[in-house]
This record gives C-alpha cells, sequence and structure tokens, in this order.
C-alpha cells in the first residue's frame, strides 16, 4: 500500500528541525511566558526571537507582528477588528474576491448583518481577479480591501501590488492572506503596501495551532476577545510557546528552500504530474492561471467523473488529493472558486486539487498519475453521461 500526500496545501508534515526546535518547550523549558521568574523569562525571550525572525522574514518590525492561532483567526481579527473599531464610522464598503478563503467570505457575509455593504469582485476564466472591476468598486467609501495573495484551491497569484494601490488611492485600508504564498514565492510586505497580512506556520511545515497576523503600526483594531496584557492586548490568551517557536524556525527553513532550488525542484515534479495527466486523458480541463500560480500546485477538472468518488478511490490506492479546500471538506456544494471561473457545477464537481511538498518524489508523482488515470477511466466506465459523450463524437 503506498503513502503519497498531496495535499500539503490542507496542511503539511511537520519539519524534522522544527520539531526538534520545539521539543524543549514542551518538555524542560515549560514556564509561562507571562510569568516574571526565570522558567517564565526563558520562555519569552525565546517567543520574541522567533518573532523578530518571522517579522525580518516579512519585511516588517517585530512590534508590528500578532501572533494567533490559525490563519482563520487572523482574517477574521483583519476584517473584524477594522470593522468594529472608531476606523469604520466614517466607511462601510468592504471589498473582497469571489475567491477567498471561507474565513474571509464568511467574515464578510456576518458584516452585512452588522450594516456593512459588502462587494464580491469577480474573477476573469483564469482565476484573476478582475482589475477593471476593482478600479470601478473601490471607492472613498471602501473601508477595506482584503484579498488572498495565492489562492488555495487554484494557486492563483493575485495582483496584490496593484490592488494594494488602488486601495490606497480611495483611502481604504489593504489586508492579504499571505497562507498559501509564504514559503512559496519570495516576497516583502513593503512591495504591496499591505495594512495587514496574515501567515500561518502549519502550510510551511510547521505546527497547527500557530499563526500571526501582521498590522500596520498606528493602526487600531478592536479585539475579538478581552482579557489579559498578551499580544498587547490584541490578543489575550497564554500563548503557545513550543507552536510560536515552531513557526520561527519553520520560517528559517523554507525561505532556505527558496534559494537553494527545492522549489524549483517542487514545480518541476508539479509540472510532470499536470503534464502526465492532461496528454494521457480526454475532456480534462486545467483550472486557473497556467503560470501566474504557486509552484506547488495544480487544480484539474475531470469532465463526467464525480470528485468525491475519485478521491476516495485514489484514496483506498493510498493518494491523499482535496476536492477543494479543507475547511468546506463538508460540503456538497460545488466549489465556490471553480464556479467563479465560469465553470459549470457538473464540471466543477470533477475538480481535484494536488499540491506538493518538498518530500514528494518523482516515483511517488508518477505512481500518482497511473493512479489517476486508472481510476478517471474507471469511474467513467460507469457513467452514462461519459457514453453519450463518446457516442456524440462518433
Amino acid at each position: 500500500m503506498k503513502n503519497i500526500y498531496l495535499d500539503n496545501n490542507a496542511t503539511t508534515p511537520l519539519r524534522e528541525e522544527v520539531l526538534e526546535a520545539m521539543m524543549p518547550y514542551l518538555r524542560e523549558s515549560y514556564g509561562n511566558p507571562s510569568s516574571v521568574h526565570s522558567f517564565g523569562k526563558k520562555v519569552r525571550q525565546a517567543i520574541e526571537a522567533a518573532r523578530e525572525t518571522i517579522a525580518n522574514a516579512l519585511g516588517v518590525t517585530a512590534d508590528e507582528l500578532y501572533f494567533t492561532t490559525c490563519g482563520t483567526e487572523s482574517n477574521n481579527l483583519a476584517l473584524k477588528g477594522v470593522a468594529f473599531s472608531k476606523i469604520a464610522e466614517k466607511r462601510n464598503k468592504i471589498v473582497v474576491s469571489s475567491i477567498e478563503h471561507p474565513c474571509v467570505q464568511q467574515s464578510a457575509k456576518y458584516l452585512v448583518n452588522k450594516g456593512f455593504n459588502v462587494c464580491f469582485l469577480p474573477v476573469k476564466p483564469d482565476g484573476i481577479i478582475d482589475i477593471e472591476v476593482a478600479r470601478r468598486e473601490i471607492d472613498e467609501n471602501t473601508l477595506i480591501v482584503s484579498t488572498l495573495y495565492a489562492n488555495n484551491e487554484i494557486g492563483t497569484i493575485q495582483p496584490v501590488a496593484e490592488i494594494g494601490k488602488i486601495a490606497k488611492a480611495n483611502g481604504a485600508l489593504f489586508h492579504v492572506d499571505a497562507v498559501q504564498a509564504l514559503g512559496k514565492i519570495p516576497f516583502k510586505v513593503g512591495e504591496f503596501g499591505a495594512d495587514m497580512l496574515t501567515v500561518s506556520a502549519h502550510k510551511i511545515y510547521g505546527p497547527k495551532g500557530t499563526a500571526a497576523l501582521f498590522i500596520r503600526k498606528g493602526l487600531k483594531l478592536e479585539p475579538l476577545m478581552h482579557g489579559g496584557h498578551q499580544e498587547k492586548r490584541m490578543r489575550p490568551g497564554t500563548e503557545n510557546p513550543a507552536g510560536i517557536i515552531g513557526f520561527g524556525k519553520a520560517v528559517e527553513e523554507v525561505l532556505m528552500d527558496l534559494e537553494d532550488g527545492t522549489i524549483e525542484r517542487i514545480r518541476s515534479l508539479r509540472d510532470r504530474l499536470q503534464d502526465n495527466l492532461l496528454s494521457r486523458l480526454d475532456e480534462v480541463k486545467l483550472n486557473g492561471h497556467m503560470e501566474l500560480r504557486v509552484p506547488n500546485t495544480v487544480n484539474i477538472s475531470f469532465k463526467y467523473v464525480e470528485g468525491e468518488s475519485l478521491l476516495l478511490m485514489l484514496d483506498n490506492k493510498g493518494v491523499a488529493v482535496s476536492t477543494g479546500s479543507a475547511c468546506s471538506s463538508g460540503s456538497l456544494e460545488p466549489s465556490h472558486v471553480i464556479t467563479s471561473m465560469g465553470i459549470p457545477a457538473e464540471v466543477a464537481h470533477g475538480s481535484i486539487r494536488f499540491s506538493l511538498s518538498r518530500y514528494n518524489t518523482q516515483e511517488e508523482i508518477d505512481y500518482a498519475a497511473d493512479a489517476v488515470v486508472e481510476v478517471v477511466n474507471k469511474l467513467r466506465d460507469f457513467s452514462p453521461l461519459w457514453e453519450d459523450f463518446k457516442k456524440s463524437k462518433q
């Protein structure tokens, strides 16, 4: 039985170097970082060192970085923290794209009930935000614009620098969800002028339960929770020292991946898988932009196949993939990302996301491709729609 994991946009395995960095803070260095005795001070120093590491990687200052539990919490804090603050007294429009992660989409929809006007920017058939529509919709009444840097399902890289300029020209705040971009493409926050930016540890071979939100110095958000003094009262509650320290180490390691050829190796494996499937199967469609996407992700629609059945049969062969966002795995609806690109629901239902990691091998990719071809052909053999299609071509 093979054990091939191609769902790394959902989560990544914990890197050995990261685990080693975390272990002392799960065992002997267990003090509360808010305590003033030596046990607490030692942990506090390690947390602040990790904060400095991550901030430097993003090109921001350490006091602009706030630790949270996950990307979802950071994104909620960004949108609701602005909406519930004094900044919102004179503006009430929120602009997000139609292909945002569920946590941003649902936060925006929640704010509609609080009196805010929400605009969902459409994307073009390649999954890139329509800039001309963005120019029309982002106006002097816009409070905040929020967009993914890289989409979690199709991997498309959005023109965040251009969107940021439009937001700034209209006096709006700009938030970027960079959870799927960190460690895959090099960037600094200053390149696109974000006021807030979200990153997460478990997408870069770090631990689950740890993320961060960059908040530009001088920007005052309303906290979602109230309690102690932790994270300058922006996110009260006892910190997760081992998680934060692991996050810092994970950032150190993925920055090296960007420079030592690891990312290009992942890209070549991704392209090998993609070319294999597109050349061997008829009636398949690559979703998203061919070039402007992160190097580890490919999303393909297999027409006349139900994606959930394909996923389960691949799992039986030891290949783990996804039909979309892990946060939407319980939904029977087709992916909102795929349908937002104008793809019919029946085709969207047959979409599979393959997301690779530094640990995948060429042997695994070739096995996975063979498994996909075998399963797709088997499922189509039982599909009356596939039979009707073949007859129409005769």
